[in-house]
């Protein structure tokens, strides 16, 4: 199966089929089975069931005979093996919990699933152990295993989380994540006003040719994953604004890239120059100032504070969201205090 997952926050695969001209009708279970045999008629059934296996664009059901001609899309989380993942008793900040999912606030400075030199402390090695006594699905990604995970967020992003416990729920949510069906808001601290104060960036985001440690925006057409971020300033505090923004596509560092591609980098993000001075005056007292409010937050100001979604079996909108942690609040009403000093309020 060729793969189309999002190397960023949504992991899956999608891949679209025409049926032969000379295809006998055959039950979609069954002629998928046997094109694909490392994927079980059970996890095809669940796709089915879950409206992320389609025909001609339509929902159908799993007697459904293929014909010729058939224009068949999939969409499937791939599953793993739990290989290496060491459960480990980390407390665990969960929003909501049900027989089908939980919702988690992932605290600044964890990473989410294990990688090269990080083996321990993740999100999924914490799940690993409160989840012990189930058999969750993986996400696919290189050899990393991503326990019941269908997105993900940075390390140095703080925020909410949904995790799957079983493989329709995981399906069902990679489906709405392929159709930009998830509802997810995130709040920054950037670097000046965006002009306007509402608007949309879109643009390729891939791996920077020179230093592959960054993303970069190319324009469309060329390198890169096409990326769609909308934003609105919340509060603009002269030097640096609080603004929303809310993902249609989910890339790898797509705020923190489409930000510094507008010309207002997250506030303190080493990765993407918001960790300079980019706004304000030459005065040392001002210098200070900024220097005291990188103190407060080390990290970007990045927080994904509101995630929506339909749930998978009972069919209910379900909507969270999450205030920011104290690390954020603290520079944001630093820059609130200077903003009223500012105007002599």
């Amino acid at each position: 199966m060729n793969s189309d997952a999002i190397h960023g926050d949504a992991l899956y695969e999608h891949e679209e089929i025409v049926v032969d001209p000379g295809q006998t009708p055959v039950r979609i279970d069954r002629f998928l089975f046997d094109r694909y045999g490392h994927v079980s008629r059970n996890k095809i059934q669940n796709a089915i069931r879950a409206e992320a296996i389609t025909v001609n664009d339509k929902a159908i059901k799993p007697n459904y005979k293929v014909r010729p001609g058939d224009e068949i899309s999939l969409v499937f989380p791939k599953t793993h093996v739990n290989e290496g993942i060491v459960p480990e008793n980390i407390p665990l900040d969960i929003v909501y919990e049900d027989s089908d999912l939980l919702v988690v606030h992932k605290p600044s400075g964890m990473v989410v699933h294990p990688g090269v030199g990080v083996r321990s402390g993740t999100l999924v090695n914490a799940l690993a152990f409160y989840l012990a006594d189930r058999d969750l699905p993986v996400m696919p990604g290189n050899s990393d295993d991503r326990l019941g995970l269908v997105h993900r967020i940075d390390k140095d992003t703080s925020g909410l989380l949904v995790v799957a416990k079983n493989e329709f729920s995981m399906t069902h949510l990679a489906r709405q994540f392929f159709r930009h069906e998830i509802d997810r808001k995130y709040v920054a601290l950037v670097w000046g006003t965006p002009d306007p104060e509402a608007g949309t960036i879109t643009g390729n985001i891939g791996r920077h040719v020179k230093n592959r440690l960054q993303m970069a925006v190319f324009p469309e057409g060329e390198l890169g994953k096409h990326a769609v971020t909308h934003y609105q300033v919340l509060e603009d505090l002269y030097y640096v604004s609080l603004v929303e923004c809310r993902l249609e596509t989910g890339r790898t560092h797509q705020i923190r890239v489409h930000m510094q591609y507008i010309g207002h980098p997250v506030f303190n993000d080493e990765r993407y120059g918001g960790n300079r001075i980019l706004k304000g005056t030459v005065f040392t007292k001002y210098k200070q100032f900024v220097e005291n409010c990188f103190g407060l937050i080390p990290r970007h100001a990045l927080h994904a504070k509101t995630l929506g979604f339909i749930h998978p079996t009972t069919g209910k909108q379900m909507l969270f969201e999450s205030d920011p942690p104290e690390d954020f609040q603290s520079a944001l009403e630093k820059w609130r205090k200077y903003r009223q000093y500012l105007s002599g309020e």
